[in-house]
């Protein structure tokens, strides 16, 4: 019987210490425990049992930690951390306190760049390896391991211009499966396909045109072609370049063939791997649902509209208008940049656009926000998914910061709904004709009205611009609230006491404020309490503040939000209640009043 060889590896020495004929074994109990672990206690899976073998021969290859190891994104690191110090403490993976999902500087000096948007790996390690020449340490490697999703975005290929003109240590890996979260597109997929198929002339390699010593494709599963060639590599000075191939999910068999669904498959059976559904049945939509089936009924009725996401089909629900209407619905790939301007330019000629992209995702594109959009007051309608706390991805996932940093942009509006009926309402009217730029931030996760087709699909109401909602009257305290969050608030009242003297408004628009409501709370409650599921730092409260002061208005003001720092990961709940926004602390804080 063979004996256990990962439970005798704490980090990368120990594994330096096995033959390399023992490294397969390796392999095997290593996408074993994966499985193992993640099929319990969820998580990203297919894009790291794809890497198993890639991630054993760079740590028995390279002198890691003294070598740095970038990886990019880092859907693909639970090997790494497994074997770099974590995997006594591996289960508690994207868990409240647990480590996190992605590499971490803060958390092992093994995790070299924290990330967790994609296409930062090459400029990453690329800055350290000029800065280790700077620093005299020429025998210092630097790895950055990028996927063809992710190459495909224009910060990678800024790092591989700059990187081909100089002679700084660099070797970057390129993990070809064909795939990020969906199916990769555009014309660089096209090129390596060509380029794994033996049709494309190694004379006319893209990366040897950029200066990169470039060697491959090779199979990225087998470990000791692997190890042969990155030991070649390790000899060679300069940019250097590794095409290698590999299957996502490899090595269960379900994950391999549907690979979409197993990036992220939620709890499953280990051994057969099958996914433990969740019964779905009576249960309120997922924003994201009501989305793409909404802007595909409009779009059925209006030839003008266009949707556009940057490689999130499966994720925003835009897929159901790509499968329908495919040339009026695009996937740009990972290029939230391009995706933006791209809207701007369709909107320009008069198109009904609906750009939609993951709320912490648009920060990567804010100055065409700015410059191409909003400057020139094009319509475009941004669909803001993922806006506020979203879970267990953590700090890099998190979209927080949206309302800060759209507010102070001119021309822009800002909309939050409450519940997925009044999501319907402000996609429809958007496409009647706005004037100007409008974000529309929405959650992750389902909503609350569990018979919303029924309600009011294909029966949807124009939203006036700017208007604020009463929801319950009050005598003493006004509760402002925008977005989802506000949800939070409805139940409190209806379990706290004291609550015939609290008013409770809804704030759909962020900007423009409704003013008028506003003069009517601050004349008429002498506490305000504002909410919002995003930074307090310059959001919702804040322009409820900025109103007061302009206006010169003495109340007391109370600003429930997320506080100024990186909020770690952990389910919604728990980090609701660490911001002291979740119903609990709303019901203690109406109970007791404010202070």
């Amino acid at each position: 019987m063979k004996s256990d060889l990962l439970s005798n590896i704490y980090n990368p020495a120990d594994l330096r210490l096995l033959k390399e004929e023992q490294l397969i074994q390796v392999a095997q109990e290593l996408r074993q425990f994966i499985i193992d672990v993640v099929s319990v206690k969820e998580g990203h899976l297919g894009a790291s049992l794809g890497v198993v073998e890639l991630t054993i021969a760079l740590h028995y290859v390279f002198n890691t930690p003294k070598d740095l190891l970038v990886w990019d994104v880092g859907h693909q690191a639970y090997g790494h951390k497994i074997l770099t110090e974590r995997r006594e403490i591996f289960h508690t993976n994207r868990q409240l306190n647990g480590i996190s999902g992605f590499p971490k500087r803060s958390e092992s000096i093994y995790d070299t760049f924290g990330v967790g948007h994609s296409s930062t790996s090459i400029s990453a390690a690329l800055g350290m390896a000029i800065a280790s020449k700077l620093k005299g340490d020429f025998d210092k490697e630097h790895i950055a391991v990028i996927g063809d999703a992710s190459i495909a975005s224009g910060m990678a290929f800024e790092g591989l211009n700059h990187a081909g003109v100089t002679d700084a240590n660099i070797l970057v890996i390129l993990n070809d499966n064909a795939i990020g979260i969906d199916p990769s597109v555009g014309a660089l997929k096209k090129y390596l396909t060509s380029v794994k198929n033996g049709k494309n002339p190694r004379q006319n390699n893209i990366i040897k045109s950029l200066n990169f010593d470039y060697s491959g494709p090779i199979d990225g599963h087998d470990l000791p072609l692997l190890i042969q060639e990155l030991n070649r590599l390790k000899k060679i000075k300069g940019p250097k370049f590794l095409h290698i191939v590999t299957t996502k999910g490899k090595g269960l068999q379900q994950a391999e063939e549907n690979q979409v669904k197993y990036h992220a498959p939620g709890k499953f059976d280990a051994l057969t791997g099958e996914i433990h559904l969740k019964s779905e049945e009576n249960l309120p939509p997922k924003f994201q649902d009501v989305f793409g089936l909404t802007i595909l009924d409009l779009a059925r009725k209006n030839e003008k509209i266009i949707g556009i996401t940057p490689a999130m089909p499966s994720g925003s629900s835009l897929k159901f208008m790509m499968e329908e209407l495919p040339e009026r619905a695009f996937d740009v790939g990972i290029a939230e940049q391009h995706a933006v301007t791209l809207a701007a330019g369709m909107a320009a000629e008069g198109m009904v656009v609906y750009c939609n992209i993951y709320s912490t995702f648009l920060q990567r594109a804010y100055d065409q926000v700015i410059h191409d959009t909003a400057l020139q007051n094009l319509p475009v309608i941004f669909c803001l998914d993922r806006a506020g706390l979203v879970g267990e991805d953590g700090a890099t996932h998190h979209g927080v910061f949206d309302i800060s940093y759209l507010r102070s942009i001119p021309n822009m509006i800002i909309y939050a709904p409450i519940n997925e009926i009044e999501l319907q309402n402000i996609l429809y009217t958007a496409q009647l004709g706005l004037n100007s730029p409008i974000a529309i931030r929405y959650p992750r996760g389902r909503g609350v009205i569990k018979n919303w087709e029924v309600e009011n699909f294909g029966h949807y109401e124009a939203i006036q611009i700017g208007k604020a909602n009463c929801l319950k009257k009050g005598t003493q305290t006004a509760v402002l609230s925008t977005g989802t969050i506000g949800n939070n608030v409805i139940e409190a009242l209806q379990e706290c006491t004291h609550s015939d003297s609290i008013a409770h408004y809804d704030f759909p628009f962020i900007k423009p404020l409704d003013i008028n409501c506003l003069n009517e709370i601050f004349s008429t409650y002498e506490n305000i309490i504002t909410i919002e599921d995003g930074a307090k730092s310059g959001g919702f409260g804040s322009a409820v503040l900025e109103f007061a002061a302009s206006h010169d208005f003495k109340n007391n003001i109370h600003i429930l939000g997320v506080p100024d720092v990186f909020i770690e990961h952990g389910t919604v709940a728990q980090l609701q209640q660490l911001c002291k926004i979740d119903v609990k602390s709303l019901i203690n804080l109406f109970s007791n009043g404010v202070k």
